[in-house]
């Protein structure tokens, strides 16, 4: 993988931009088409709330993408982190 020292964007970003702005979806509207509370989706929009499995299915299926897109934009994200914070470096460094 290759290290930035940029943060990935994140699935809350892409979701909103990419996905829910250009379609004139709401976040609401989006939690009634998974079946899962708003707050939920709000958690996700806002990157307080990480993909997964379950959930990369889901946004795969009302968006006709892979869940496989949405576990990777995760994923990206979850490693640049631990690399990015000393503590988390540390600890993998000692391993």
């Amino acid at each position: 993988m290759l290290i930035t020292k940029r943060k990935p964007v994140g699935v809350g970003e892409i979701l909103m931009k990419e996905f829910m702005e250009p379609l004139g979806l709401t976040q609401t509207r989006l939690a009634q088409a998974m079946g899962l509370p708003r707050k939920h989706v709000n958690e996700l929009c806002r990157d307080r709330r990480a993909v997964t499995a379950d959930t990369a299915l889901m946004l795969s299926r009302v968006f006709g993408n892979s869940a496989d897109f949405w576990l990777n934009t995760q994923r990206r994200v979850e490693i640049w982190e631990a690399l990015n914070s000393p503590s988390r470096r540390e600890r993998i460094r000692r391993a």
